[in-house]
């Protein structure tokens, strides 16, 4: 029979590995754009103040969300938080836009989960060495 700090350990781990390596593929698929369009959800508003065209921002979003992903990999205590902002953000666009109000809704949905990670991580994280 499974302990306490068992299910916590597996459940620690699906969120890590979740929240790790979903912003990665996300953020690699904004240069492929095989699941959508990316530059569909950019805000119309944001998209005006831009100095470059909407595929240039879609790429440092990639960018942004492969380090996040990454971060939550390696140092899931503080990528969980990033990433749990960076959903959020990405949620506030979506409905100042207009648009994508489902899309937004599970991005919020999201963010809850990374909170989870991130409390989580709290006492489930093994102390990184020292450098």
């Amino acid at each position: 029979m499974e302990t306490t700090i068992q299910h916590t350990e597996k459940v620690y781990q699906l969120l890590k590995y979740t929240y790790g390596l979903v912003p990665i593929v996300a953020g690699a698929d904004k240069f492929a754009n095989l699941l959508t369009n990316w530059k569909e959800y950019i805000n119309t508003s944001l998209a005006g103040l831009l100095p470059f065209d909407a595929a240039t921002f879609m790429a440092i979003v990639g960018i942004i969300e492969i380090a996040a992903g990454v971060l939550v990999l390696l140092r899931p205590r503080i990528g969980a938080w990033v990433v749990m902002s960076w959903l959020l953000v990405i949620a506030l666009s979506l409905i100042s836009g207009g648009h994508y109000f489902d899309v937004a809704v599970r991005d919020v949905v999201m963010a809850v989960g990374a909170f989870a990670l991130a409390k989580l991580s709290a006492v489930t994280d093994k102390p990184q060495p020292a450098y």
